[in-house]
């Protein structure tokens, strides 16, 4: 019963579980896999393996591994003449993928980080030999890089019996994106690194830069400061900055109409923000809004980032001296007074349940969606199958009013128990911060897809709650403290 107060903040976190619901999962390239473990079987030099592995003493987990080994086999071969084949039908599972024929002159090293240091290893090291690399997020650990090669040369002279030479690298480190800034790296430089799903490769995207919010929501369509095309799937935005401002990302369809939907992040120096854009939803680089984004607490959009009221530029007590408060305070409450706050919180856990009810059947529309289309073999924008909200979109607006009412019911009783005004601004903090936000970022990936008037009144209404809450915790933050 010590915590009994912050039940809504143990509820609000159930609703964070809806903000992977239409998110892809990374997934092994097993095509790729598989044929590499059938050439290495077949045609692998027993005397010229390597084999290594190492894991976390603690927690049993892979941290780094090696399967090095050399092949000689022919070029008609059954698993050596699939390989161009495999890696590209594995290829919208890779971040990366290279391949280099003979008489390229360059040479390819691979870099591997692991928590002993890093080091280099020379995949192809002569203009003979043809390549081919893919480099996947490991599906277990985000932090880890899995990188699948082939290289080989052909030794043979006879004009039928071609016989090849080679070497297959299956290595798991440490993402050096992540865990080593090359020294050349600029640290003034923003990056926007995009993908984007075949079926809308042929859309452009607006950038748009910023100050502060408002200067951001003041610009008009036409303010942009770069529109960016899409090259094979990919598309890619960076620009020097002095200090941190804010941008939006917005996509052009074909026929030169702009999307009635946007991402608003923060632009900031020395970092790299990538997104993949699927056909009405998206998936976003969430480390990057653990460092610097609204959930880091240092976000320049300070409207879906309440947790900037506890910055340093503000004149509040730390979080230490508010826990001590808070745990002083409910020693003096009655049992009886406790027994309500439970009871008031487990309503609100109800309503935090039903909410993440409806974004779930969200998720389940977008998968149908993507499956319907995949199975008709549906291509472009214009012709695919997209689901509509305007069932759900009522919902979440009826959810809302009613989970509105019953946070006021909880904040009441709190203030007539006289919580203490730190605890009252942390508990309305996580209810912005975990509850609203998280709904405005739900509902921008709907609207991408059914931008249907019901749509915007939802997110109209889910907007005029944040606010609300916002001021109401501001107010309290500039009460005076004496």
């Amino acid at each position: 019963m010590k915590r009994i107060i912050f039940l809504l903040l143990i509820a609000c976190s159930t609703l964070t579980a809806f903000a992977d619901s239409s998110a892809d999962q990374p997934k092994r390239p097993e095509k790729v896999i598989a044929n590499l473990n059938t050439i290495i079987e077949l045609h692998g030099h027993k005397a010229g393996q390597s084999f290594a592995i190492n894991r976390n003493p603690n927690t049993n987990i892979i941290e780094s591994s090696e399967k090095i080994a050399t092949f000689s086999c022919f070029t008609y071969d059954a698993s050596f003449e699939t390989i161009a084949e495999s890696f590209m039908a594995d290829e919208p599972l890779c971040y990366q993928i290279l391949h280099m024929v003979p008489g390229n002159k360059e040479v390819f090293k691979l870099k591997v980080v692991t928590n002993e240091g890093s080091k280099t290893i020379v995949l192809r090291s002569k203009k003979e030999q043809e390549m081919w690399l893919m480099c996947t997020k490991n599906p277990e650990n985000p932090q880890l890089r899995d990188a699948y090669a082939i290289v080989w040369e052909e030794m043979g002279d006879d004009d039928v019996n071609f016989e090849v030479e080679g070497t297959v690298y299956m290595i798991t480190s440490l993402r050096p994106d992540i865990y080593e800034k090359s020294a050349e790296s600029n640290k003034r430089m923003f990056k926007i690194e995009g993908r984007v799903d075949a079926n809308i490769a042929d859309s452009l995207y607006n950038i748009y830069i910023a100050d502060s919010r408002d200067a951001l929501y003041a610009l008009d369509d036409d303010d942009y400061v770069a529109c960016v095309p899409v090259v094979n799937k990919r598309f890619e935005f960076q620009t020097e900055l002095d200090h941190p401002m804010v941008g939006r990302l917005r996509c052009i369809f074909p026929d030169g109409s702009l999307c009635s939907a946007w991402i608003d992040l923060d632009f900031v120096p020395g970092e790299t923000y990538r997104i993949t854009v699927h056909n009405g939803y998206y998936d976003e680089d969430r480390d990057y809004e653990r460092r610097v984004g609204r959930q880091s607490g240092r976000s320049l959009l300070v409207t879906d980032s309440p947790r900037v009221v506890v910055a340093d530029t503000l004149n509040v007590n730390s979080e230490r001296t508010a826990d001590n408060e808070m745990d002083n305070w409910l020693k003096t409450i009655s049992p009886e007074q406790k027994m309500r706050f439970e009871m008031k919180g487990k309503v609100l856990e109800s309503d935090m349940e039903a909410l993440q009810g409806i974004y779930e059947q969200v998720g389940e529309q977008f998968s149908e969606a993507q499956d319907f289309n995949k199975k008709m073999g549906i291509e472009g924008a214009g012709n695919a199958w997209t689901p509509h909200f305007d069932s759900l979109y009522e919902q979440i607006v009826t959810l809302n009013k009613k989970m509105d009412a019953d946070i006021q019911d909880f904040l009441k009783e709190a203030k007539a128990a006289h919580i203490p005004s730190s605890g009252l601004i942390k508990l309305i903090g996580n209810i912005l911060g975990e509850a609203y936000s998280e709904q405005n970022k739900k509902l921008t990936v709907m609207l991408l897809a059914d931008p249907s008037k019901k749509g915007k009144k939802a997110q109209k209404y889910v907007q005029k709650l944040t606010e609300k809450y916002m001021e109401e915790m501001n107010k309290l933050v500039d009460e005076p403290k004496w």
